[in-house]
Formats: structure tokens, C-alpha cells, sequence
């Protein structure tokens, strides 16, 4: 649940980037942005993963 939580996290600290690049066109903006979702790409990933061996053990 904590992978989970932190994932959240990851996606609230974007929303503000987003806005900037969307609204306002700041191009700097959307480079944070497209970070942030490597990150949560990623971060999905570890997840999907630890879901996958919990069901696998059970």
C-alpha cells in the first residue's frame, strides 16, 4: 500500500506542472511533466509487479 500511496503522491506533485504547460504553454513545464510520468510510468510498473507475486503466492 505504500508503493500505492506514493504513486498518488508522484501524480498530485505533476498537477501544478500541468496546469502551467496546458493554460499557460510554459514548455519548461511540460519537460517536468513528461518527467513526473516516466516516474510514474515506472513507479506503476514496481507495482503491477509486487501485485502479480502477492496473487502468485497466495
Amino acid at each position: 500500500m505504500e508503493k500505492y500511496n506514493e504513486l498518488k503522491a508522484l501524480i498530485a506533485s505533476i498537477d501544478e506542472d500541468a496546469s502551467k504547460f496546458f493554460e499557460k504553454g510554459n514548455n519548461a513545464a511540460g519537460t517536468r511533466v513528461r518527467t513526473g510520468l516516466q516516474k510514474v510510468k515506472a513507479l506503476a510498473q514496481e507495482i503491477r509487479n509486487a501485485v502479480t507475486e502477492a496473487k502468485n503466492t497466495k
